[in-house]
């Protein structure tokens, strides 16, 4: 079993910074790929980011490529996701999420999940 609590969230102007971790606990972190996610209202939950074992490999969706950056310490049981540039449309909930050895982009691909941050960004 793992656990998985997300912070950081919160209420921003467009065009600020926000930085998210989720802590995890459980079980060995460091052997794990992790994810972000997120979910507006009304809307399916969507993938953001992932990062390997050791974070030497990440993958981003394209509506963040470039503005947000998912790093993760080992040492910390941490995973952070730093996001620029911040856009109305990336008002969500932002989930962390963990799965197995291989990098995915599906929801139903993570086996466990926190219980989400809420980030909204204003005009």
């Amino acid at each position: 079993q793992v656990q998985l609590v997300e912070s950081g969230g919160g209420l921003v102007q467009a065009g600020g910074s926000l930085r998210l971790s989720c802590a995890a606990s459980g079980r060995t972190f460091s052997s794990y790929v992790m994810g972000w996610f997120r979910q507006a209202p009304g809307k399916e939950r969507e993938f953001v980011a992932t990062i390997n074992w050791n974070g030497g490999n990440t993958f981003y969706a394209d509506s963040v490529k470039g503005r947000f950056t998912i790093s993760r310490d080992n040492a910390k049981n941490t995973v952070y996701l730093q996001m620029s540039s911040l856009r109305q449309e990336d008002t969500a909930v932002y989930y962390c999420a963990v799965r197995g050895l291989l990098m995915k982009v599906t929801a139903d691909s993570y086996d466990y999940w926190g219980q989400g941050t809420q980030v909204t960004v204003s005009s």
